[in-house]
């Protein structure tokens, strides 16, 4: 397996903020209610751009940044549960709006582990002799699957996208040391958006309204405590690294209170587990990508540090990678 390297990082989240107040004027709930329960003070909301839109923002960033041209591209993977349509993929429509003629795109649906499972399939991808630049976005629009009326799931998310630049790295100094990915299926239906009806109304047009975000809190967050720690353990067992050696725990930002449960079964130090959902609530697959793109901007990630990169969510999914950045 190659040894790859994490070239560039990039975020965009759109201008729009909406608060934990403004929340309140819609639907019963309070800034007090949403934060002692979440650790989430505001989102971002597109009005107009979809997700290929923001994707497209972050890969123009990581291109500008990097010096990489687009025709040098060799892959793009985009990780998102909201994408612009059924088809043409969300990476596709980046693919195009950048120009990058060579580079083969498409996308991945595993929602907040969509980014821990690009990450992996770009990795493999580096193998071949055939690909040496390899793009990898988490983008959400998250807004346009949600029911402003419910309390249990609007008030949660927020839209954005982020993502990075691989290559490969034969010194060694930089590499995806290991992974661990899961996949629990038969607990799919306690997180559920966008489901579509297979039924046929021939010979009339179907009028189909993608059902919003449904979500039984207390399993996900039931899942995510009990098993996010243990991928955590069995990557970081499987790159001969204790947990003591990692240096940033990057989690999906899905709820301060599994984060800070995750720590204490991890028998770790609480600001080893760096948070941003105060500012951006879950924004799925963007998530991840976002923090690491916050803490490289901030100068806190350093080349050699041991850092953990973990995704959690719909499907049900958890995903975990160690780098040695």
């Amino acid at each position: 397996m190659a040894n790859v390297k994490i070239i560039q990082t990039a975020s965009f989240v759109p201008q729009k903020v909406v608060t934990n107040d403004e929340l309140s004027k819609i639907m019963d709930t309070s800034d007090e209610w949403i934060s002692t329960r979440t650790g989430i003070k505001q989102r971002h909301i597109s009005l107009d751009e979809n997700t290929s839109v923001l994707c497209t923002r972050v890969a123009k960033q990581l291109l500008t940044q990097s010096g990489w041209s687009a025709e040098s591209l060799d892959l793009i993977i985009v990780a998102t549960m909201s994408p612009d349509s059924y088809t043409p993929a969300t990476a596709a429509l980046v693919q195009g709006n950048i120009q990058a003629q060579n580079a083969v795109a498409f996308d991945i649906s595993a929602a907040c582990s969509g980014f821990i499972y690009a990450l992996e399939v770009a990795k493999r991808f580096l193998s071949s002799p055939d690909i040496k630049r390899v793009m990898v976005i988490g983008g959400e629009v998250l807004s346009k699957v949600l029911d402003w009326q419910d309390r249990t799931t609007a008030v949660l998310f927020g839209d954005g996208a982020a993502g990075v630049l691989l290559a490969k790295d034969e010194t060694k100094q930089s590499q995806i040391l290991a992974a661990d990915l899961k996949t629990f299926g038969d607990q799919g239906k306690n997180l559920i958006a966008g489901t579509t009806q297979a039924i046929c109304q021939f010979p009339n047009t179907r009028d189909e309204k993608l059902e919003a975000f449904q979500m039984d809190g207390r399993e996900v967050y039931k899942f995510a405590t009990h098993e996010v720690p243990a991928s955590i353990e069995r990557a970081c067992q499987k790159a001969d690294i204790s947990l003591d050696e990692v240096t940033h725990f990057i989690l999906h930002q899905a709820n301060a209170r599994i984060i800070q449960s995750i720590a204490k079964r991890l028998k770790q130090p609480l600001d080893k587990f760096d948070l941003n959902i105060a500012d951006y609530g879950n924004t799925s697959a963007a998530s991840v990508p976002l923090l690491l793109d916050e803490l490289n901007k901030k100068g806190q990630l350093k080349r050699g540090q041991i850092i953990v990169l973990s995704g959690f969510g719909g499907g049900l999914t958890v995903g975990t990678h160690v780098i040695k950045f």
